[in-house]
């Protein structure tokens, strides 16, 4: 039984009519008066005849759909459908991609040659990457482009994009794999710590950075191409001293002066592939350098080393080189 202040929490309601003046009542179930109580009786003494009673299920508050509620869910429903259609749109993809081109830093940032290599963008791009997948979309350009922000800064915008130069340095071991095979991997590596332990301290005190070791030689840049001789010249000094079980290693290196490109922590272009042609010309383990390398040096550098060049001639039976202009003018580091 429900009183009428409990009437909206009770399962069902029992309506009927009352004939003589036709309206609602309550069924004989529900009164005013408190369960068990007395029933209410009208003056004249007589109950008014009470018709068919009907029975009315009454929902509880707690289970009427909120129209509000289900409004905002199909607005959000509505948001989400749109967003993913624009997301997939290729005229809008194509527009953000062009837009990356205006940004500083690499446009093209976010594909696995951009983003190898140490660094936080490009540690974000890799995790992003795996989580949104390759698949082109309007998100994925935004995303990527805001990192190409952050990589560009990190780099300091347009050093190594083709508007400042440096330069670059190969450095090899002359018939270091002949040696090896006989020596074995013990004295191996340890000349090659050794060998580690002569030439990267002086270039990383000139400025240098050590860009990639590769075996038994290293590839660097440097902004200045007076730091990059005179990290060289004192690199092969102290490889002098380095000697494991009777063999000294002689080193032949090579320098570049351009405008390569920077991407995922490596450097890539035509001046790159010159730097290392031109440490190939070493032969037996001669510093050589490049006519852009001579030419950007100050008049007093190589006084000051107390070095002077000579022009390199081929050899005749030589095969060309390949991969470089066929004007390359290389010359070779010598004692003044």
């Amino acid at each position: 039984m429900c009183s009428l202040r409990a009437i909206e929490r009770c399962p069902v309601a029992m309506i009927g009519n009352r004939p003589t003046d036709g309206r609602l009542g309550y069924a004989r179930s529900v009164s005013e008066t408190p369960s068990g109580g007395a029933e209410s009786v009208p003056e004249t003494g007589k109950r008014d005849e009470i018709a068919p009673e009907v029975v009315i299920p009454l929902t509880p508050a707690d289970e009427i759909p909120n129209s509000r509620r289900s409004t905002q869910s199909f607005r959000r429903a509505q948001f989400s459908t749109l967003m993913n259609a624009a997301n997939q749109r290729p005229d809008l993809i194509d527009a953000l991609r062009k837009a990356r081109e205006q940004l500083p830093g690499d446009p093209a940032f976010g594909d696995p040659l951009s983003v190898s290599g140490p660094g936080g963008a490009r540690a974000v791009a890799r995790a992003a990457d795996r989580i949104v997948g390759d698949t082109p979309s309007a998100a994925r350009e935004i995303g990527f482009g805001a990192l190409q922000i952050w990589q560009a800064m990190l780099e300091r915008v347009g050093r190594g994009k083709g508007s400042e130069e440096v330069t670059v340095m190969f450095t090899d071991l002359v018939a270091f794999s002949k040696w090896s095979l006989s020596a074995g991997d013990g004295a191996t590596l340890e000349l090659l710590r050794g060998v580690a332990k002569a030439i990267e301290p002086p270039i990383a005190d000139r400025g240098g950075h050590v860009v990639k070791r590769m075996g038994d030689g290293v590839m660097a840049v440097f902004d200045s191409p007076d730091r990059a001789v005179g990290a060289a010249i004192q690199a092969k000094r102290n490889l002098e001293k380095v000697e494991v079980g009777g063999y000294t290693p002689r080193m032949r290196v090579g320098l570049h002066t351009g405008s390569p490109r920077e991407i995922g922590g490596d450097w890539l272009g035509v001046d790159v592939t010159i730097a290392a042609r031109v440490m190939e010309a070493g032969g037996n383990g001669h510093t050589m350098l490049s006519e852009a390398t001579l030419d950007a040096l100050r008049p007093e550098t190589l006084a000051q080393l107390g070095m002077g060049v000579k022009p390199y001639r081929r050899s005749f039976f030589a095969a060309p080189m390949s991969g470089v202009p066929e004007d390359l003018r290389i010359f070779r580091l010598s004692r003044g």
